[in-house]
Parts: structure tokens; C-alpha cells; sequence
């Protein structure tokens, strides 16, 4: 019988996946390391790995369905928070098989892979996928920071309760000051993110680009890092450089600390 993707719709299809279709960046990396030859189409916003020649489908909120469907997938891939319902039933109703992940935690996450390449796609796992397993899985270590993880400005929002980043910068040694927030990016104004007492405010390059210029002038109490946001949010294969990065292994020379 075919399996069922995260939320229960099962797939009309067995057999190993030959074409596939990527609508989630972090997929479409952690597919890449296995069967780059099996991806036939991406979105814009699938930046990794560098220099991957497919076929572009737009956005991950405005896929080119009529594309997609030219292209001839066994498979599209696409993930409940960054894809929209619409778009999922609309591939389906064209007769595409659409396998949708759901994530709101490190294990889940993991877990949740391990689901796309043993029973969507019937690849082998690539290696990393079990190292990831080892180094997040774990029992959480002890709070050594509070932190503010904002992903967009005016309005400000920030990474609350029941997220990816937030569980994964628990299990990095970082308590999210907003993980109590029941809502997963609740709005929060400036001036109570900055009085929140948190160590830093980590101000990713995704979604909102924060830079040097933009974001850190904005904060008169709290010191800021720009840090990067594929570490951050994407479930894949950059959770082995995430964990050397946040969990304190070494230094990331990629990021910035502003220091007061």
C-alpha cells in the first residue's frame, strides 16, 4: 500500500521516485545530496547547493503549476508552513502525487526526512541525515543564553513557541525569550523586544535580510549577532554546520557580533 505524507494523504504511487519536484530550499538540498539528477524542478528561492541547473517553478507561495505539470514529476515535495494548501490541491487535482512534510521540531524534523527518502521517494538515506540525528537528538544541554530570534521588521515579528528554529536553539543551548508566545511568529513591537533581557537578538539574512545596516541600529539595549538563516530554519543537511555553529563547537566567520 502507498504511504502517507505527514498529513495523512497517501500517495497513489510505489516504486523509487525518478523526477521530483522541490517547493521547500531546505528539501531541495537535503534531496541534492542523494539524487541530484532526479531533481527536475525547484523554486527561486532553492539557493543550495550552489550552482544546481533545473528547472525554476517561481515561489514557494506561487508555484507555476502549469510548469510543474509540463515537467512531469513522480513526485513534488512541498511542506505545510512554507507552501499553500491551494497550490498542493491544485497539483493533486492535476494528478501529481504531492508529499507534504510537517515540522515544528528537531526530531520531528529528523524524523520526518528519514519518512521522505524511506517511504516518499525509496532512496537510501544519505549519511549526514544519521549524524544529524546524533548531534540534535540528544537530551538538551543547560541554557547558557537568552536569545531574540526576529524574522521580520516593521512590523517586527520573531520566532515564537512550536517552531523549528525555536527547538533548535533550545538544543543548541539558546532559550528563546518568546518561546512561551503561543503563537509561531507573533508580532512584538521594538521597544518590548529590546526590554525583553535577552543575552542577543540573532537577526538572520532570511526571511527578512538582515545586514550590518539594517537591523542592528534598531536596538539601544540588547546586543544583536547576524547570523544566518539557512542554519536557522532549514531542516537538512546544513544542520551539521548548525550545530558546529550554534552549539559552540567554533566560531561561525560568517556572522557578525556587535558588541557594546
Amino acid at each position: 500500500m502507498p504511504p502517507s505524507d505527514d498529513l495523512g494523504t497517501r500517495l497513489s504511487r510505489t516504486g523509487p521516485v525518478r523526477r521530483v519536484v522541490s517547493l521547500v530550499p531546505s528539501l531541495t538540498e537535503a534531496l541534492a545530496t542523494a539524487r541530484r539528477d532526479a531533481i527536475v524542478g525547484a523554486t527561486e528561492w532553492c539557493t543550495h547547493p550552489p550552482g544546481l541547473d533545473v528547472a525554476r517553478v517561481r515561489g514557494t507561495k506561487n508555484p507555476d503549476v502549469s510548469k510543474i505539470e509540463l515537467l512531469a514529476p513522480d513526485l513534488v515535495l512541498a511542506n505545510k508552513e512554507e507552501n499553500r494548501e491551494l497550490d498542493v490541491r491544485r497539483l493533486r487535482n492535476a494528478g501529481i502525487d504531492v508529499w507534504v512534510t510537517d515540522i515544528a521540531a528537531v526530531p520531528q524534523g529528523i524524523r520526518s526526512l528519514e519518512r521522505v527518502f524511506d517511504e516518499a521517494l525509496l532512496w537510501p538515506r544519505p549519511a549526514w541525515l544519521a549524524q544529524a540525528r546524533d548531534l540534535w537528538c540528544g537530551p538538551r544541554p543547560p541554557v547558557r543564553q537568552q536569545v531574540v530570534i526576529p524574522i521580520w521588521r516593521d512590523p517586527w515579528m520573531v520566532v515564537g513557541g512550536a517552531t523549528f528554529t525555536s527547538d533548535l536553539a533550545r538544543r543548541a543551548g539558546m532559550q528563546n525569550t518568546f518561546a512561551d508566545r503561543p503563537e509561531r511568529y507573533p508580532h512584538v513591537d521594538l521597544a518590548t523586544i529590546d526590554a525583553a533581557g535577552a543575552d542577543v537578538v540573532l537577526l538572520p539574512d532570511e526571511p527578512y535580510v538582515f545586514t550590518a545596516g539594517d537591523g542592528p541600529e534598531a536596538f539601544s539595549t540588547t546586543p544583536t549577532r547576524l547570523v544566518s538563516g539557512r542554519l536557522l530554519t532549514w531542516y537538512g543537511p546544513s544542520m551539521i554546520e548548525a550545530h558546529r555553529v550554534f552549539a559552540g563547537v567554533a566560531p561561525d566567520p560568517t556572522t557578525t557580533d556587535r558588541k557594546r
